[in-house]
Formats: C-alpha cells, structure tokens, sequence
C-alpha cells in the first residue's frame, strides 16, 4: 500500500515525498487507519517496523487540517535517545506544516529546563518526553494538559521494565478523560495487557510479528572463555579499514571503557556510550558516530533499541544478550536500507544457553567459526550442558575443559557491495 493511497493533506504528502516515503510497512497498513477512525490502540511491533511514523502521520495530518491552542498530543517513551529520536522524525514529517514539537527529558542544562515549561505552559503541539522528566513537571504545577486530544506509548514493555507503571499511571490521571489513546510495545506479556485495560477504551489490537533478522546480515558467532574476549575482538577488527561503521554491544559498563582503550591503541577512533555519560555527552558521541567521525562504538544496551544509523558495516555483540529480542533488535543496525553487514556474536561457556534460545527465536543455527590457532582452546557448544552445569568455574581452567578443533576455515570478514536506499524509513 502506498502513502498517497491515504488522505493527507498536501503538507504532509510533501514531507512524504521529500523524505522518499512510498510504500507502506505492515504495521503502517494495519495501525494506520484504526488512528485515522480515531479508536484507541494495542500495536504489537518491533523496533525497525515503521511504527514511530504509524502514529505520527495520522496525528501530524490532524493538526495540520485542524490547528489549535495548546498541547495537541503527548508522546512518552522510556529513554532520551528514544524521545530524541522521535521528536527528529516529528521535525521531518512537519517540515512543511508548522507543527511544532518539544522533545521533555532529563539531563539538560537549566537552560532546557526552562525551555520545556514554556512549552507545557503556553503549549506546543506534541509533546515527547520521558516519564521521570514529565512527571518533574507535572509536580511543579504548571502544566496545562487540558487540551490534550491524543495520548502514546511508545515502547510500552520497556518502560515497564524499567519500573515506570506507577508514573505513567500518575501522569494518565493528569489528562483529559476523552482522548485517543495508543499503545505500542514490542511484546505483549501480562503487564502490558493489564496496563491497556487500565488506560485504554475497547482498543482495536494490531500484531505484527517479530521479524527475523534480515537475510542479508551474515550472522555468526565465536566460542570464547571471558579472558579470551578483548584479544579477539582485536583480531577480528584488525585490518578492517572497509569498515567505516562499526556497533559493539556489551551488557556491562565495565567492558566499556576497557574495549574503547584498546581499539584507540589500534588506531581506531573510537567511542564509548554508557548511562555514566551526561546527556550533552551522549549527543556529541552518536553525532560523531553518525557523521563517521567515530568508527567504532562500544556501547551498553542504552542504545540497543530505538537508534537509527544507516551504512553500519558491522555488529558486535561481545555479551550474548539475555532476552532473544534484544538480539534481534541489536543486530538490526546493520543491514538497514537495502545494505549488507555482518553481525558476531562472542559466545562465553555460561551464556550458550541463551544463545540457544536466540536460535530457537530466529529458527536458524547461527554458524560457530573457531578460534585462530594461537588463542589455544575454547569452550564447545553445547547449549543443553551449558543450562545444567552454566556455574563460572574456579580461577583458571581445569585441564578437563573440551576443546574446540580448528580447522583453519576462512574468516567471513571480506568487504561486500553495500546499496542505498533513499527511501528507508527511519524508525
């Protein structure tokens, strides 16, 4: 289905076309017209489907048709970069409208601060922000949340995740009784159904199904003991001028710092994103890493989901991530807009069993390359083992531990043709 088979009005349709949207994604055909018929909505959608522009486009066509005073729509996500995100997208979609937009979040400078009362005070038409900021506000007393007509969650599961269901119950209570309420969430466990029957009024539901990791990421994976990491991250890296992009995840802030020395050393200009960082500092770290002035960018799970960087050569996943999804959501930086990249996964003796339910997910076994010669034995895959015996052994390895044969197979790590895509929707 294409854009211009929907009834927006020529402002938005000449942000459409500026931006190179044309075709539909599934949740935009699906999700899109239940807004449009102004019914309240449960959208079960992934991170990478098009939902953020599912929900503004209906909502930017409105207040482009009928202009108002104050506040129009409320937009909570739960972490800056995500607001930030979706507060760009509002600017892109709006360029020819006028619709206006303020992005609510903490770690500012008092300066913004300031700057977001005045837009609670006098109103801007959407408002993004974080629940812990918003609610900061809202406890000031100055908020006017009286003409709000439409009110979303993006990210519903995370923020649930993260403890904010008694502030977004708190802030739910601030607005008005009649409004068009949106739900968006990646999953859809108990907590989320109990929290749309507390804010919701007979939703309409939307699923779309988690996708699978696009056929043109090569996915593969390394048994390595813990020790054994940093060398090989080195080694794999090593030479890789091709790469221009390079996205390192780690579950611990502590590998952070320790891999950004090491890379440097190599010559690598290199960054490091964690929740230690100031939100000033976070913005000039993505913008150097947007602008190609950084390579490498180690990062914790704070930017696993809601990023959206085009032309990433490569995905590393130095920790096996806990929850299946977040695989899928981490090595789906790479490979956007019609390219290809490769995603590497280090596999620890204590973290195959999560491997294997990643595997499960995707349905596919992801291929395990052996170690170079030099770095002596690794751990064998055996995810069952792994559940019943995953206890961290004693301070050095016993002669016992299995080893991995290998066989002198070929890296993967060659250059590919990478396409280009104008029309890649930013999620």
């Amino acid at each position: 289905m294409k854009f211009k088979e929907f009834d927006f009005v020529p402002e938005i349709m000449e942000g459409l076309e500026s931006m190179g949207f044309e075709e539909c994604t599934p949740v935009q055909e699906l999700a899109m017209p239940v807004i449009w018929e102004g019914k309240d909505l449960i959208a079960c959608a992934q991170t990478g489907t098009g939902k953020t522009a599912a929900y503004l486009l209906p909502v930017l066509n409105r207040i482009t048709a009928n202009p108002g005073k104050g506040i129009n729509t409320l937009i909570i996500a739960p972490t800056r970069e995500l607001v930030l995100q979706i507060d760009q997208q509002i600017e892109g979609f709006s360029y020819f409208s006028g619709a206006t937009s303020l992005a609510v979040y903490g770690g500012g400078e008092g300066a913004a601060f300031d700057q977001q009362k005045a837009a609670l005070v006098q109103g801007a038409d959407i408002i993004v922000a974080t629940p812990g900021r918003l609610l900061s506000h809202i406890n000031l007393k100055y908020s006017d949340f009286s003409t709000i007509k439409h009110l979303i969650l993006d990210e519903a599961d995370r923020m649930l995740d993260m403890g904010f269901f008694d502030d977004i119950m708190r802030i739910v209570r601030e607005l008005p009784v009649t409004r068009q309420t949106l739900m968006f969430s990646a999953t859809m466990p108990p907590k989320i159904r109990k929290l749309a029957e507390g804010i919701l009024h007979h939703p309409q539901s939307v699923n779309i199904a988690i996708s699978k990791p696009a056929e043109n990421i090569i996915q593969a994976a390394y048994m390595v003991y813990e020790n054994q990491k940093v060398a090989l991250v080195k080694a794999l890296l090593k030479g890789k001028t091709d790469y221009k992009s390079v996205l390192i995840f780690t579950s611990r802030k502590i590998n952070v710092n320790g891999l950004v020395r090491e890379l440097r050393k190599m010559g690598f200009k290199t960054d490091g994103m964690l929740s230690d960082l100031d939100q000033k500092e976070r913005e000039e770290v993505m913008l150097r890493f947007r602008n190609r002035e950084t390579q490498v960018l180690v990062a914790t799970d704070i930017v696993a989901r809601g990023i959206d960087i085009d032309g990433i050569d490569m995905v590393m996943n130095y920790d096996v991530p806990r929850d299946p999804e977040d695989y899928v959501h981490r090595i789906g930086r790479t490979a956007r807009a019609q390219s290809s990249g490769v995603a590497i996964t280090l596999i620890s003796d204590l973290d195959q069993h999560n491997f294997k339910r990643i595997e499960e997910l995707i349905e596919r076994d992801i291929i395990k390359i052996p170690l170079p010669p030099e770095f002596g034995e690794a751990p064998l895959y055996n995810p069952v083992s792994g559940k019943r015996f995953g206890r961290r052994p004693a301070a050095g390895r016993s002669n016992n531990q299995p080893k991995t044969a290998n066989s002198g197979r070929k890296k993967i790590f060659r250059h590919r043709d990478r396409g280009t895509h104008q029309g890649h929707q930013a999620e």
